[in-house]
């Protein structure tokens, strides 16, 4: 009798793993104000298709957080977490249930037979590799995403209190494009723009040169909050908003709705 053939080997290195209670709930909770639909439609494939917690790090959490959230307006929405780690894996297991799954993988989605992805997010995992594996990395990732799905890939300080991150779509054609540069704070170490540099995406970290689109934009984006730093007698949240407006007024394709720039989202167009 013939063996059953192996899986294939994750692709990818272990994180750190390191994670902490609601790290990234304002992840979850951007996703579910940007495009809650994308959590709930069922048409053309979309029904049972899954949300991916790629990299989520020694213990459930994250997982069984974004569960916990995202179940709150699909409650079938499947969920699969993924690791490299086979302990980390293993830990996982006593967690999973009929619609929740942890399985061994990396950057090519140890998905079965029939299973479709429409979201995948993997934060705090590209950020240990070279610049030269970051395309590579989104091009695996996108081969399982549903066209309209989205990768939302970054990385956040240690308690998730600011992140940056890269929103991926997948396209009709079967490409994917960036679509948004995403920078999240909730105020509570006030604003600073260069705080943001220090956790870019893996794509962008290495750019901070001058020439360079990235560059430009935090030039761009610190005049805009010197030229309104008197906003700042109305706290930080007025501030950030008032230099967002700005930095739009300079030529930047900026979401400017209060939903989201009042709740400490900005989003740069690409």
């Amino acid at each position: 009798m013939m063996k059953p053939p192996r899986p294939p080997k994750p692709i990818g290195q272990p994180t750190r793993g390191k994670t902490a209670n609601n790290r990234l709930r304002r992840v979850d909770n951007f996703i579910l104000l940007y495009e809650p639909s994308l959590l709930i439609r069922a048409d053309s494939g979309f029904a049972d298709s899954m949300f991916v917690d790629l990299g989520y790090g020694f213990d459930a959490r994250t997982t069984l957080e974004s569960a916990a959230r995202f179940r709150r307006v699909n409650p079938r929405l499947p969920i699969l977490g993924v690791e490299i780690d086979k302990e980390r894996v293993e830990a996982a297991l006593p967690f999973a249930d009929e619609k929740t799954f942890f399985r061994l993988g990396g950057f090519n989605l140890p998905l079965k037979a029939g299973e479709r992805v429409r979201l995948i997010r993997a934060f705090n995992v590209l950020r240990q590799y070279e610049e030269k594996d970051f395309a590579p990395a989104y091009e695996r990732l996108a081969e399982h995403i549903l066209p309209n799905g989205l990768i939302i890939e970054g990385t956040s300080n240690p308690f998730g209190s600011i992140w940056a991150a890269n929103l991926a779509r997948k396209t009709e054609t079967g490409d994917w494009r960036l679509e948004a540069l995403v920078f999240s704070t909730n105020f509570r170490a006030g604003f600073d723009v260069e705080e943001f540099q220090t956790i870019l995406p893996k794509n962008y970290i290495h750019r901070m040169n001058q020439g360079e689109p990235i560059y430009n934009f935090f030039e761009s984006w610190k005049r805009a909050a010197a030229e309104t730093a008197s906003a700042k007698t109305f706290g930080p949240r007025q501030w950030f908003i008032a230099a967002a407006d700005a930095l739009a007024a300079k030529g930047y394709k900026i979401n400017l709705l209060r939903k989201f720039l009042s709740r400490g989202w900005l989003i740069w167009y690409l």
